[in-house]
């Protein structure tokens, strides 16, 4: 079904001027299909005198030209398929005034294909209302509904046995909904606010008592409204302005985005995540207007200037920098799951974290709930439907929070095939910041290319410390086997590797070298910087070369420093001459090539490799086994102790 199919023919006006936009509190109305939402919401805006004058009159008028009967809903169903199908498909948000405060109930559709967006929904919302028809009684999806809100956050819910017209006002069927309901909730560790017998159509207890149901003496549906607490006021949260896109102006460089929470004034030391660059507010821009703002707060679009030009992106998250957002590569999700195709462990996925979109591999599924029964299991994938918790790790580091610290930057949703497939809030308990304290560059008469990122951030980003794998020994002993399998586990993996051999070397960066003892030891020279420069950059580099000179080698390790390890992957000649994968020995002893070593020019064999690689005995995937532990050790561990010591305070 098509959007640009909608026609509205009913609008709700927006009673709110933007000052009052943080006074707002914010209603999600959910409910299994046909328990009566729109309805209700219907009623609602009918007896609290929020419809524009005429509306009423104009869809009576409507449903008469329909020839059928009037509905409340219609009041509320804004899209025209949605009249033709009877359900309601999509979020929509109406407003109202009591005589206390401001309400946008946002109205979340029931059906269980479309519970995607009553995730939506509910992620806007501070407090809930939801509707269990009095006929049909608890179904999954009341259930389902219920295990959302809780995940999703919303702790206020008020729930409405609607219909009760149906059942003749019958107190005893209301006792045995409510007893039940109120047992699911609380062994999901949820106290309902309120429990509230109503009859939406006829009115019945919805700002007004019954004297229908005198029996019962709890507040009216607008009474619980009004009791529900205001969150928080988000100008008193942290600053956070996730980063819209960047504006360019002449000379100028415009940051623009919506500010989530807190407030922002002209002249304000300011950071953004997760380069960890400070700077100043130079100016706020504001647009159709030609008055100079000096400040601007929670859920005000903006356009900020810089007191210098820095690298700014979409994404990015600008905040002062006391409380700064969380930065890390690893957090735990609550996770509801919508997609067609399971959610399965190790596979990679898209997370949009406000502006962020940021690629995360699913590192452990810690377990899978049953939002019917309540049963948890340890499973390798999670289905369709299903709750979990789940351990992401993000490719890079990405500024988030903790819902329970800032819902608005506490939540996300996973992207695949361009389409959302599930959705959950963040929880950081037991990980650690990665955020490293932002260095001061001392300059001098030369520029630093990469003087803002240290080796410490890039090791905790990545999950590995970069390095150098240098591989040397004989044509034929299994380098560049070995160096392409471990560069497809360590990927698998996660990590960032890339590999350099001779070949793509020989057709690019050293095409013009050949294979003299000179030109040899230019081309592992070359080759050594450019390792070097990977190895500096986070990345664990794997050279598949002969280099079959010491000093060489020597030069190499100079080069790389600390990031090089030798490996010597051992094969005697024998052995290589009978695998001789390229057919190289055979031309070389029949004095096709000159200068082969082995042949015709000498090897000369590591004195101290790091590691020793033994071919002629052992398989490729034992091989593969001693090299993954040895990069275990030399380039994982020592980022897990870094770590400990972080999350330590040491």
């Amino acid at each position: 079904m098509k959007k640009n199919t909608v026609l509205k023919e009913i609008e709700t006006p927006n009673l709110m001027n933007a000052s009052e936009e943080n006074t707002t509190l914010k209603i999600v109305i959910v409910g299994h299909v046909d328990h009566g939402k729109s309805t209700l919401v219907g009623r609602l805006l009918h007896d609290t005198n929020s419809l524009p004058d005429g509306k009423f009159a104009q869809i009576q008028q409507s449903c008469k030209k329909r020839g059928m009967p009037f509905e409340w809903s219609f009041l509320m169903d804004a899209l025209q398929a949605e009249r033709d199908q009877g359900i309601t498909i999509d979020t929509s948000q109406i407003w109202f005034k009591t005589a206390l405060r401001n309400y946008v109930i946002i109205d979340a559709p029931g059906h269980k294909e479309f519970l995607k967006n009553m995730i939506s929904g509910a992620a806007q919302s501070e407090a809930a209302l939801l509707i269990i028809d009095a006929k049909e009684g608890v179904k999954e999806q009341s259930k389902r509904h219920g295990y959302l809100l809780h995940l999703l956050g919303v702790r206020q819910i008020a729930v409405l046995v609607n219909k009760m017209d149906m059942v003749n006002y019958d107190e005893r069927k209301f006792n045995e909904i409510e007893k039940e309901y109120r047992a699911y909730l609380k062994d999901i560790g949820v106290t309902p606010t309120f429990v509230i017998p109503v009859s939406a159509r006829e009115g019945d207890h919805i700002i007004a008592h019954s004297d229908k149901m005198k029996w019962y003496k709890g507040p009216t549906v607008l009474e619980a409204l009004d009791k529900f607490k205001q969150t928080p006021a988000l100008n008193d949260l942290p600053l956070r302005l996730p980063v819209q896109d960047v504006y360019k102006f002449d000379e100028r460089r415009i940051i623009v985005g919506r500010i989530d929470s807190g407030t922002l004034k002209v002249g304000d030391e300011i950071i953004f995540s997760p380069t960890n660059r400070s700077v100043k507010v130079a100016s706020i821009e504001q647009w159709h207007s030609d008055d100079i703002a000096s400040k601007a707060s929670a859920g005000e679009s903006v356009g900020i200037t810089l007191s210098e030009q820095i690298f700014v992106e979409r994404g990015h998250v600008a905040s002062h920098k006391k409380n700064a957002p969380f930065l890390t590569n690893i957090f735990r999700a609550k996770l509801f799951w919508l997609g067609h195709k399971p959610l399965v462990l190790n596979k990679r996925y898209k997370l949009k974290l406000g502006t962020q979109e940021v690629t995360a591999e699913v590192k452990e599924i810690e377990q899978v709930v049953d939002t019917g029964n309540l049963e948890r299991a340890k499973q390798s994938q999670v289905e369709r439907g299903a709750v979990a918790e789940v351990i992401f790790r993000i490719r890079g580091t990405a500024a988030i929070d903790e819902f329970t610290n800032n819902p608005r930057t506490g939540r996300f949703v996973v992207i695949e095939d361009y389409d959302v497939v599930g959705g959950g809030i963040i929880d950081l308990e037991g990980f650690a910041d990665q955020r490293v304290k932002e260095q001061n560059v001392k300059s001098g008469n030369l520029t630093a290319v990469d003087s803002h990122i240290t080796t410490d951030q890039r090791s905790l980003a990545n999950g590995h410390q970069g390095g150098v794998l240098w591989f040397t020994g004989l044509s034929g002993s299994g380098k560049s086997t070995l160096a392409m399998e471990l560069q497809q586990r360590l990927f698998a993996k996660g990590y960032h590797v890339y590999v350099l051999d001779g070949d793509n070397v020989r057709s690019g960066l050293n095409k013009d070298l050949g294979f003299s003892a000179t030109d040899r030891t230019e081309n592992i020279r070359r080759v050594g910087e450019v390792a070097a420069l990977f190895a500096s950059a986070g990345v664990i580099v794997i050279t598949s070369f002969i280099s079959p000179y010491r000093e060489d080698r020597r030069r190499a390790r100079a080069a790389a420093a600390d990031y090089f390890n030798q490996i010597y992957i051992k094969a005697d000649v024998k052995t290589c001459k009978t695998r001789d994968p390229k057919g190289l020995y055979k031309k070389a002893i029949a004095g096709e090539i000159k200068e082969f070593t082995g042949i015709s020019a000498p090897y000369e064999e590591p004195e101290n490799p790091d590691l020793i690689v033994d071919t002629a005995i052992l398989s490729v995937d034992e091989s593969i086994a001693l090299l993954m532990e040895y990069v275990q050790k030399q380039f994982v561990e020592p980022v897990k102790t870094m770590r400990d010591v972080i999350a330590g305070g040491i």
